[in-house]
């Protein structure tokens, strides 16, 4: 993983603050691109003098919420069918989007908001809160949360390690790993939660 840090870092240096823009845009709305690795890599560069940080924060957390918001507009207004059909070619297969929309039919504003912290809800999480029908202020709340918290954990932590590039590599695995297992675990607190509270209005109804 180190070479792929090592080769992305040109890309960087040439296409600058717009191409990590439309990286992080483009990731937004379902495609397979590093988003999360180049925030960090980006972010590595600016401790090293040769980025500002300010503005590597300010473009994720833009680009973000704005792919998150159009894919959200995609996925309100095409619906499921045309998103599959065309979407297929990038990964957005059938399966892929009704999972992502069960669960955000279940556990709504705070997926939305962790979302970024695991790869396949990150990139379908706006498309599938469209198609699923969630109300877009609640949507765009949630979803602005989550951006300022991802972004604010990469950069943070990549801005204060970068000096040292052959961390940064570790710390993408292994608090990449950390966020799904917290994730899973949100999720299945949640569930327990809602099987208690159900059982206990069965008992008071019975």
């Amino acid at each position: 993983m180190l070479s792929f840090f090592t080769q992305i870092e040109p890309l960087i240096h040439k296409y600058g603050m717009t191409g990590l823009f439309f990286d992080v845009f483009l990731e937004a709305l379902g495609m397979p691109l590093p988003g999360e690795t180049l925030v960090i890599a980006a972010s590595g560069l600016a401790a090293l003098g040769q980025l500002n940080i300010y503005s590597v924060a300010a473009t994720c957390f833009a680009a973000a919420v704005l792919g998150d918001n159009v894919g959200y507009l995609i996925g309100r207004k095409l619906g499921r069918p045309v998103i599959v059909h065309y979407g297929s070619r990038i990964g957005i297969t059938h399966e892929r989007l009704l999972q992502v929309e069960n669960v955000l039919h279940k556990h709504g504003s705070l997926i939305v908001a962790l979302a970024r912290f695991v790869v396949v809800l990150r990139q379908l999480n706006g498309i599938a809160a469209g198609t699923a029908g969630m109300h877009w202020l609640k949507f765009l709340i949630a979803n602005a949360v989550g951006a300022a918290l991802w972004v604010g954990l990469w950069t943070s932590l990549a801005y204060h390690f970068g000096k040292d590039i052959t961390v940064l590599p570790q710390l993408l695995h292994h608090l990449s790993l950390t966020a799904m297992v917290i994730m899973a675990a949100l999720i299945l607190s949640l569930v327990c939660l809602a099987f208690g509270l159900w059982k206990h209005k069965t008992r008071k109804a019975t």
